[in-house]
């Protein structure tokens, strides 16, 4: 179970309550952090936002760094739960990945203010957030990466794909390819539209895998 991911129904009601009150910090934050940028937002505007005190606020988050981390991580381990969760259900290793495009299509769609956040403001966070944050988030990835490793390594196995290279270097190649067709289909959507992406990503990746 990624970190900071909890089954809610084993926590008791005044863990129940502190978990919502974070939770209601974070969206206000989002939503301050999406209206403003990261730079023009303080942890007074925070909480004022989310209703609660300033020194509220800090019990749950030392400064908005922070803060930042725990909402940047808390997606992290949303969009992995999801992803893992849509490779792991059917048995077909092009359902697998069908699933695993449309899954993620789905969160760049509902969750396109934290992703942006995230890639125009954090080069200009202080360098040990960053150096710490991007470690996490490696590592969040490296394990999915792996997973996703597997669905290739699975299907080669079995002679449903051919071994045109390493699993790891597959499951690369087509992650990068979904990030550049999603940053264009959100960007840009007239020149992509959103339903067409799983089926051109796996149209091309198919006609050099699958095993006549």
């Amino acid at each position: 179970m990624p970190n900071g991911v909890m089954k809610v129904e084993t926590l008791s009601r005044r863990e129940r309550e502190k978990l919502r009150q974070r939770q209601e910090m974070l969206n206000a934050a989002l939503q301050l952090f999406t209206e403003k940028g990261y730079h023009n937002v303080s942890m007074h505007e925070i909480a004022g936002k989310a209703e609660f005190a300033i020194g509220t606020l800090y019990k749950f988050f030392r400064n908005k760094e922070d803060l930042y981390r725990a909402l940047v991580l808390e997606q992290s381990d949303k969009l992995h739960v999801a992803l893992a969760t849509a490779i792991g259900e059917p048995e077909d290793e092009i359902e697998k990945l069908n699933n695993y495009i449309r899954v993620k299509g789905e969160f760049f769609r509902d969750n396109y203010a934290m992703i942006r956040i995230y890639f125009a403001e954090s080069h200009g966070l202080s360098f040990n957030l960053m150096a710490g944050l991007d470690a996490e988030l490696r590592e969040r990835y490296e394990r999915f990466l792996a997973l996703l490793a597997s669905v290739f390594e699975g299907a080669m196995k079995r002679k449903r794909f051919r071994r045109i290279a390493e699993p790891y270097h597959l499951a690369v190649a087509l992650d990068s390819m979904v990030n550049a067709f999603l940053f264009l289909w959100l960007t840009n959507p007239d020149r992509l539209h959103g339903p067409e992406v799983p089926g051109a990503i796996l149209d091309i990746f198919s006609k050099a895998l699958i095993s006549s």
